[in-house]
């Protein structure tokens, strides 16, 4: 059974119902979303083709953390009984994943941990997702390892090296179905000529203040740089509407857009120039394409991508944004230096490493 219920999850786990399904003589897949995610998810189900089994569909307004840890908590109780799978799979850091995975524990059904092993080592940042997969790396048996410095900070907290798995990311493998020739948007369109770059920002430890920050920085360099015009998919949080529009709007040169589906996400940052960013997953899949990512958070938990100097994180300063910002439209080499770094985060193929793994344990 795969477990997911947030958009960022379902893009990195689609990839693998699809593979495992692929290969019906060793598997009975079982598809159990939560509906964290609403809207989100179902968009990205529909790109993917994937049909649920089941749907809890706990997605209330104005839900909290209680509500969502709760609610997965006692409405999945009575799937995975009916179900009984032989393992839980789920991914990364959601609240969906912690809780889907102590209900399993409860019940005694093992938990492979997708994405298992990534760290910062403060439980506050990003909050809660970094206790989360912590949470979850507690209670896996089998852990999915993206990359072998995923692996080392499993192996130091002492999970048995048997049980660690270095695949690559599944969030890579997506880009093989969304990735498109030939893709045209009328906002695309709108920004042909120009550097484009792509913003997104939504971290909960980034409301308020930060994010002023964040927006202002962002601003005052493309206003320096008329050569620029910028799209940002805006989450759908009020407090973070409210900050968008407080220091963005009236700027004709950026963009405020609905969130986009994930094929269209996709092929905007595959058209981009670069890319700003609070997000996770975006720090993957954006060196698959050569696109510099400027990560505005304090901590990440991808070290490997700045290590490979395809990220550069940047805080939530003004002036600490501003000048990176600048620099990578100002300073080619320096562009390019992250534009051609390796990507860290493997080939587009770890949902067949896991499938094949699944089929040996």
């Amino acid at each position: 059974m795969l477990v997911f219920g947030t958009r960022p999850e379902a893009i990195k786990m689609c990839p693998l119902v699809n593979e495992l399904k692929a290969r019906r003589d060793q598997f009975d897949v079982i598809v159990c979303v939560t509906g964290q995610h609403r809207r989100m998810l179902d968009q990205v189900l529909g790109v993917f083709s994937v049909v649920p089994d089941f749907d809890l569909n706990i997605m209330s307004s104005g839900q909290t953390l209680f509500d969502i840890t709760c609610k997965v908590m006692l409405d999945i109780k009575e799937t995975l009984e009916q179900c009984s799978p032989d393992i839980v799979l789920v991914h990364g850091d959601t609240t969906t994943s912690f809780a889907a995975a102590l209900a399993a524990f409860y019940l005694h059904i093992p938990v492979g941990h997708v994405e298992a092993g990534l760290r910062t080592r403060d439980i506050h940042s990003p909050w809660p997702e970094e206790f989360n997969r912590q949470a979850v790396d507690i209670i896996a048996q089998y852990y999915f390892a993206p990359t072998e410095q995923a692996r080392a900070n499993l192996l130091a907290e002492e999970k048995k090296p048997e049980q660690i798995y270095v695949t690559g990311n599944t969030g890579i493998d997506a880009l093989r179905t969304t990735i498109k020739q030939n893709y045209s948007h009328p906002d695309l369109a709108w920004a042909d000529g120009s550097r484009l770059i792509l913003v997104t920002a939504h971290r909960r430890e980034n409301l308020g203040e930060p994010m002023h920050r964040m927006f202002r920085a962002i601003r005052r360099v493309m206003e320096e740089h008329p050569d620029t015009k910028a799209i940002y998919p805006i989450h759908m949080n009020p407090a973070v509407r409210a900050a968008a529009h407080a220091e963005l709007d009236g700027f004709d040169r950026l963009r405020i857009v609905e969130p986009l589906e994930v094929l269209d996400f996709h092929n905007f940052m595959a058209a981009s120039y670069l890319i700003l960013t609070d997000s996770g997953g975006i720090q993957e899949e954006a060196p698959s394409l050569g696109k510099p990512v400027l990560v505005m958070r304090d901590t990440t938990e991808r070290p490997e991508g700045v290590a490979a100097g395809t990220l550069k994180t940047v805080g939530t300063i003004e002036g600490d944004i501003y000048r990176a910002f600048a620099e990578l439209l100002d300073d080619e080499d320096a562009y390019e230096s992250m534009a051609h770094a390796s990507n860290p985060y493997g080939d587009g193929y770890a949902s067949s490493r896991i499938a094949e793994i699944l089929g040996r344990v």
